[in-house]
């Protein structure tokens, strides 16, 4: 450490009253909106590394699916947190929080910008913000899966009783969620929504979020659900079941994959399934977007036209501006 520089609390050297690195960047966004593209063009343009924060990339084989970049076109720029776990296990926020943090520490320490880029809108959270997850009871949390599949209607009103707010963000159809949040009720006896505080960064971070033109959203999910079942999706899950995928409480139900596993089983024909995929997906995007729209740190730039130079030039003019 260079004489009058002071450790923050990451670690990180600054010269008083100054910031010693750029922030933190995160691209966020609905799915196919072109986030890995633009978090790899602001990579090559200002020397980072990118940390996946897309929950289902976290899994080995889960490639096609979740549009995951392939090595060759990853431009050289290192990834974090992708096919991390095999699909039996279950995507943890916890675990992951710890992992990001760890990545985002070891990029800094090399010099580079962290790059966070994804649409799960926890996990971005949970890698910049203040936030602190209780844990896990097992037989708990069977037990509320349990009662949410057999009334998941009944659970949501108990959730609303309990915890109004919770309930008002998390749909009846979002059984695991449900579930969740009764756990923590449960265990804590504090509402599941005061783990989701105010948006406080751990450190400077800017948020910058692609967003579309509905139609136009609409149709790359059609053209991408397409694209992948030619690129061998359904000879994906067919591998990925020899290695547990129906065991998989988190990976089994994928967009897709579950689609796919029905088809395999003859209970949906290969154009049920794509239909049923693409407008799970559809559905999944106006959640997401829902979710981002409520932070009011996340600067939006209107990538309909799907121009990648021009979603670049923009983005670096927010990070100039910031």
């Amino acid at each position: 450490m260079a004489e009058g520089q002071s450790p923050t609390p990451n670690g990180i050297s600054m010269q008083p009253g100054e910031r010693s690195t750029p922030p933190i960047i995160t691209v966020v966004g609905a799915t196919a909106t072109g986030k890995s593209d633009l978090a790899l063009d602001l990579a090559g343009r200002l020397g980072g590394e990118i940390i996946n924060t897309d929950s289902m990339q976290f899994y080995r084989g889960m490639d096609i699916g979740t549009a995951k970049l392939p090595v060759e076109e990853r431009r050289g720029i290192a990834h974090h947190l992708i096919d991390v776990l095999d699909v039996t296990e279950e995507a943890n926020v916890q675990d992951f929080q710890a992992r990001a943090r760890t990545a985002i520490a070891d990029i800094r320490g090399r010099g580079l910008r962290p790059i966070l880029v994804g649409g799960s809108g926890l996990y971005v959270r949970a890698a910049v913000d203040h936030m602190e997850f209780p844990g896990t009871d097992p037989e708990v949390r069977a037990r509320l899966e349990a009662e949410a599949a057999r009334d998941r209607w009944g659970l949501h009103r108990k959730l609303r009783e309990l915890d109004p707010k919770a309930a008002a963000k998390i749909t009846v159809n979002d059984q695991r969620r449900i579930a969740r949040a009764l756990e923590v009720i449960e265990l804590t006896g504090r509402p599941f929504s005061a783990q989701l505080p105010d948006y406080q960064e751990i450190e400077p971070t800017i948020h910058i979020g692609l967003s579309m033109d509905r139609p136009v959203l609409h149709q790359r999910i059609a053209t991408r659900v397409e694209l992948m079942w030619d690129q061998g999706w359904v000879d994906e899950v067919r591998c990925l079941l020899d290695a547990g995928l129906a065991e998989g409480k988190t990976a089994s139900r994928a967009i897709g994959y579950a689609q796919i596993q029905r088809h395999l089983t003859g209970e949906l024909t290969a154009a049920e399934a794509k239909e049923e995929t693409a407008i799970r997906t559809r559905q999944f995007a106006r959640r997401q977007d829902t979710w981002f729209r409520r932070d009011p740190r996340i600067n939006w730039i209107d990538g309909s036209a799907a121009d990648a130079e021009q979603n670049l030039m923009h983005a670096l003019d927010l990070l100039a501006e910031s």
